[in-house]
C-alpha cells in the first residue's frame, strides 16, 4: 500500500465564515468550493501554503457535526509557521479563544494553542531549535517528574 497525500477535513457550522476566517488569520486562499442549492457548502478546498484543508457544513442526517455541536474535539491541527506569537495573536483578535500562550517548549519549538470560533483546536509553532530524539525524552521526563 503507497500513501501519497493526508488532508486535514474539517466540519464546521458555518464553512463560508470559517473561510474567511482562515484566510484572515493564516492568509489561506480558497481553492474551491461546492454548494448545495440550499446554500450549505458541502465541500470546500483551502491551500495553505502548499498544504490542502477541506471543510465542509454539518451534515446531521449522516451524523457529520463539527465541535460546536458536539461540545468537544479529540484533535489538535499542529502548523508550523515563521511567527508562532504573531499568527496566535492575529487568531485572538480575530476571535479564537487562547488555551496555552505562545511559550518556548521543552521539544524545541515555540508554540501556543487556541480554539478557532468553529471550536477546532490548533496549536501554532516554529522551531527554535534542532533536537535529538533523546534530547527531547530527556527533557520531557524531567519536566513530568514529581515535585
Amino acid at each position: 500500500m503507497a500513501i501519497h497525500e493526508l488532508f486535514a477535513y474539517l466540519c464546521v457550522n458555518d464553512t463560508a465564515k470559517a473561510i474567511a476566517w482562515y484566510g484572515e488569520v493564516f492568509g489561506a486562499t480558497e481553492k474551491f468550493r461546492l454548494t448545495e442549492p440550499s446554500g450549505r457548502i458541502g465541500h470546500a478546498e483551502l491551500d495553505f501554503g502548499g498544504t490542502t484543508l477541506m471543510l465542509c457544513d454539518e451534515f446531521p442526517e449522516y451524523g457529520i457535526r463539527g465541535p460546536l455541536s458536539t461540545g468537544a474535539t479529540s484533535v489538535t491541527i499542529h502548523l508550523h509557521v515563521d511567527d508562532a506569537d504573531a499568527i496566535v495573536e492575529r487568531a485572538v483578535t480575530a476571535g479564537a479563544t487562547l488555551e496555552i500562550a505562545v511559550q518556548d517548549q521543552f521539544y524545541g519549538e515555540r508554540s501556543g494553542s487556541f480554539r478557532d470560533p468553529f471550536g477546532h483546536r490548533w496549536n501554532i509553532g516554529h522551531s527554535i531549535e534542532q533536537l535529538s530524539t533523546e534530547e527531547m525524552q530527556r527533557r520531557y521526563t524531567e519536566m513530568m517528574k514529581p515535585k
